[in-house]
């Protein structure tokens, strides 16, 4: 499906079927596409068929690079055709595990709220928030949806503000604050006969939009291509002309680690490190006509590889293992 084809033009059905058959032709990016076409299938509302793919990723956790993530979206699928009681079970499942990743959070925190279970999505929220935004100084990039989710149920249910509901304020660029967008009497001025609010409330709902279109201008992260040690001596040995890019295994871990802080410094949000191999750069490279040897190849690459979904969010939570790949927390490691 091209980027700019409108949503009603779509057969969601058939995107759903050639996603299908590209994960078959692509198993290093299955986890990716299956989890696109499912998304599919739901909006042509073929749910049941959205949780045979959820399944059938499921039924090979080990080989999941994200396995909490499907487990929110099969739970968050479930509940939408009369499976409740299957989707708090895994919902209930999925909070004990505590994963790391805010996405899984999220998911099962909107699926609350959407069917009015407000303090539970609150407890959710707050349990995600806890778990990822203590001690953080600046709270990375994709856990921004935590706070501002959790800033939203807390309005519907006349919360008064906290410090994080401070940060989510912080954290919103719209010209309409999020106390506003948030506030529970909009849904009254929907139903208004009076012009002016009908007139308020289109120049809010033109700002949400636009939050919106801001959030999917950057499906993926600003991402820097990270070699480890084994790949980048077969690299180096197959194509010497890149030893200039390439000094030292060390120095190239301390430049991607540099190179994401001076990012980070001039503003750039959404930042992330892929992970490449060599069989895998070779057919990039075969895919755009080019040599291997070739340097301006390794950006392209590296882009590529983050739009198919493989990028890791930098910073990791400073507890975390480090993203070079030592088991030392990244505070012990590159974030010292």
């Amino acid at each position: 499906m091209r980027p700019d084809t409108p949503a009603e033009n779509v057969d969601h059905t058939a995107e759903a079927a050639r996603l299908e058959r590209t994960a078959g032709l692509y198993p290093e990016d299955a986890e990716a596409l299956l989890l696109q076409a499912a998304a599919h299938l739901e909006l042509a509302d073929a749910r049941p068929a959205a949780t045979a793919l959820y399944d059938r990723l499921l039924s090979t956790p080990d080989g999941l690079e994200n396995a909490p993530l499907v487990r929110a979206l099969k739970a968050s699928n479930l509940w939408e055709y009369d499976h409740e009681a299957e989707a708090r079970a895994i919902i209930d499942g999925l909070r004990t595990t505590s994963p790391r990743d805010p996405a899984p959070w999220v998911i099962i925190a909107e699926s609350l709220e959407s069917h009015d279970e407000l303090e539970s999505a609150h407890d959710t929220f707050t349990e995600a928030a806890t778990l990822l935004l203590t001690d953080v100084t600046e709270p990375p990039y994709a856990t921004h949806p935590v706070l501002i989710g959790r800033h939203r149920v807390r309005r519907m249910l006349g919360l008064p503000h906290d410090d994080w509901d401070a940060r989510a304020d912080t954290l919103h660029s719209s010209s309409v604050s999020l106390d506003e967008l948030h506030d529970p009497k909009r849904v009254w001025s929907l139903g208004s006969d009076n012009p002016a609010e009908l007139e308020a409330e289109i120049s809010r709902l033109r700002a949400e939009l636009g939050t919106y279109r801001e959030a999917l201008s950057r499906p993926f992260p600003v991402a820097v291509l990270h070699w480890p040690a084994g790949e980048l001596t077969e690299l180096l040995s197959a194509y010497p002309d890149l030893a200039a890019e390439y000094p030292s295994h060390p120095e190239h871990l301390a430049t991607i680690e540099s190179s994401l802080r001076e990012l980070s410094a001039s503003g750039t949000p959404n930042l992330g490190i892929v992970t490449g191999t060599v069989p895998s750069y070779e057919a990039f490279a075969a895919s755009e006509g080019s040599s291997p040897g070739d340097s301006t190849l390794l950006p392209q690459y590296a882009t590529t590889l983050a739009a198919r979904g493989r990028a890791v969010v930098w910073p990791p939570q400073r507890s975390s293992e480090c993203w070079c790949g030592e088991t030392q927390p990244y505070d012990a490691c590159h974030g010292s």
